[in-house]
């Protein structure tokens, strides 16, 4: 009998602190693009703004379209789950003749 999970080999991209990290050092590199660009074009902070609303729009984004990709997945799922155990009435009881 394990009581303890065992640890999968491969991380999963989608838990919390893998996506986390993935937020963070896109906001950085795109960060640092923008401090290069601004340099180059003697610019202030123009390009470090524009870049890094440009990484947490698209962070957002992608999160949106996971989250939806994957409730889609859940509600398949849970369907198929449902239409295989349902009982012939359709009410979750057995129907008496």
């Amino acid at each position: 009998m394990d009581l303890i999970p065992k640890a999968s080999k491969q991380p999963n991209p989608g838990d919390g602190l893998g996506r986390g990290m993935e937020v963070a050092l896109l906001v950085l590199l795109f960060l640092g693009i923008g401090y290069l660009l601004d340099r180059w074009l003697g610019t202030k902070p123009v390009f470090m703004i524009v870049m890094f609303v440009l990484a947490l729009v698209g962070q957002f984004v992608s999160m949106k379209y996971g989250y939806d990709q994957r409730m889609k997945e859940l509600e398949q799922a849970r369907e198929e789950a449902s239409r295989r155990g349902r009982p012939a009435d359709g009410r979750g009881k057995a129907a008496h003749s």
